[in-house]
């Protein structure tokens, strides 16, 4: 091979060396430049969802506006101390406490079916009675119970109340066998759920066009804890206390002066306490109650450690239960969790700032 004649001197030969590596460097240098300096893609960060709805249940904030009302689930649950600890009543959005014989308490607790997270074991569920078929029927609800009274019996056959009862319906509760009866009846919402769209398979499920409550839009300030209520029953082992806790601003329920736990632990917790002062008669000798449930009459509403007075009413069966205060405006419930006591006497309502033992 013929030799170029620049590259026979040393001046020549250098000055060839320096070019190929001068080329060398630069297309290293290029590569590098398309490894460090290609820009990248810039990082989506997610938004956080806009929550401009509210649930019309419990008035928290949503994503997506509901068009269609969510069915409700009003569930009979048994409240004697052979039956605690309960299961489900942490995930209700509503309870309903009132007295039935000897002086006992029973709950009325309600769920919504749409609710994301399912509950589990609801239980154990008990019998109906009259005034709990009015409170259940105000939601158009599914009502859920084992048997019942008489006089419950009858005015669920007569006002075409959606009705559950496990006599009929064997499939949609279970038993439990670490529990005995009538204390071991439980179901869930998965059960519920599935009696719906069996009942409107049926054409026997109602329309859903129950009230809606007004709730409040804004969070309150506190500076100090509020105060708490205890409401009697004629059996003093099941009077129970609701204690404001002013770090959650909630109210913590108490039973033998100790927080009141589910089955996993769970202390109940509510963001409203209201309790319902009404007529409270004893219609028999077994000590089955008659509770005035349609009309008005005193209430009060605990809400961010404050008590406020006013009136309860309910127009007629199928219309919600609200709370007025004293110059007759409707109250706005804190979004979340409610629970109602019902009194048959103010003397059985004692409202204070300490948390005394029961």
């Amino acid at each position: 091979m013929k030799v170029p004649s620049f590259l026979k001197t040393k001046q020549g030969y250098a000055s060839a060396i320096g070019l190929a590596l001068a080329f060398a460097f630069g297309l290293g240098l290029y590569a590098f430049r398309d490894a460090i300096w290609v820009p990248k893609p810039a990082e989506v960060i997610p938004t956080a969802p806009v929550l401009a709805y509210r649930h019309p249940l419990t008035g928290v904030l949503i994503e997506t506006a509901i068009v269609d009302l969510p069915q409700v689930y009003a569930v009979m649950i048994d409240n004697s101390s052979d039956a605690w600890p309960q299961s489900g009543i942490d995930k209700a959005f509503l309870v309903i406490e009132a007295p039935v014989e000897s002086g006992i308490p029973r709950l009325e607790a309600f769920f919504a079916g749409d609710a994301v997270e399912p509950v589990e074991k609801i239980g154990p569920v008990r019998s109906a009675r009259p005034y709990f078929v009015d409170w259940a029927n105000e939601f158009d609800a599914l009502y859920v119970h084992v048997g019942g009274s008489d006089a419950a019996l009858q005015k669920i056959a007569n006002n075409g109340t959606f009705d559950l009862n496990e006599f009929a319906h064997y499939a949609s509760f279970w038993r439990a066998k670490d529990r005995y009866a009538p204390h071991n009846a439980f179901t869930s919402t998965e059960r519920l759920g599935k009696a719906v769209v069996d009942a409107k398979t049926r054409g026997r499920a109602p329309d859903l066009l129950y009230g809606r409550l007004a709730f409040k839009t804004a969070a309150t300030d506190l500076t100090k804890p509020g105060k708490g209520v205890k409401v009697a029953f004629a059996a003093p082992s099941y009077t129970v206390r609701w204690d404001h806790d002013f770090e959650k601003n909630r109210y913590t329920r108490l039973v033998g002066g100790k927080p009141f736990k589910t089955q996993t632990g769970e202390v109940i917790m509510a963001d409203n306490v209201a309790v319902v002062m009404t007529v409270v008669k004893t219609i028999d000798g077994v000590g089955r109650k008659e509770i005035k449930t349609v009309g008005e009459g005193k209430a009060i509403v605990l809400q961010d450690g404050v008590v406020i007075e006013g009136v309860w009413k309910k127009a007629s069966a199928s219309e919600r239960l609200r709370f007025y205060d004293a110059e007759g405006k409707e109250l706005a419930m804190n979004p979340g969790v409610t629970w109602i006591e019902v009194a048959g006497s103010e003397h059985d309502v004692t409202v204070d700032e300490a948390a005394p033992k029961i």
